[in-house]
């Protein structure tokens, strides 16, 4: 009896040998990639979707909504006759202290990243 033949089996390529150069670029272009897109979400998309504080300069008016734990604030006409309506007194920067704005105007601290300042508040009466 005789024992078949081994199956048929083409002979193998050795496998080309990686470019070091590939690798290396792959792994930087990964982090600079994962660099600009987390740049872009930490200072980018709060300003795009309107969540970064409003830093009102003196004289401008503001009008102030939601939570006294998370306060909206949006810059508007100082004609616009809007309720919660406020004029900017005077903005005092690199603190959180409300007692800045004195007994006669009302106090808004704001934070951005490092930024950090209080907005003095004149309520501008409703027009009738």
């Amino acid at each position: 009896m005789t024992t078949p033949s081994a199956p048929f089996a083409p002979e193998q390529q050795p496998a080309a040998p990686a470019k070091k150069g590939g690798a290396f670029l792959k792994k930087v272009g990964g982090f600079v990639v994962l660099l600009v897109v987390g740049l872009a979400v930490k200072l980018g998309i709060p300003y795009l979707t309107g969540d970064a504080p409003v830093h009102a300069k003196a004289g401008e008016c503001v009008t102030v909504s939601g939570p006294d734990n998370d306060p909206k604030v949006d810059t508007v006409d100082c004609s616009s006759g809007k309720p919660d309506l406020y004029k900017v007194v005077k903005v005092v920067d690199n603190t959180f202290d409300l007692n800045v704005c004195g007994d006669k105007y009302s106090a808004l601290a704001q934070e951005w990243d490092a930024d950090k300042f209080v907005l003095c508040l004149d309520e501008v009466a409703p027009k009738k």
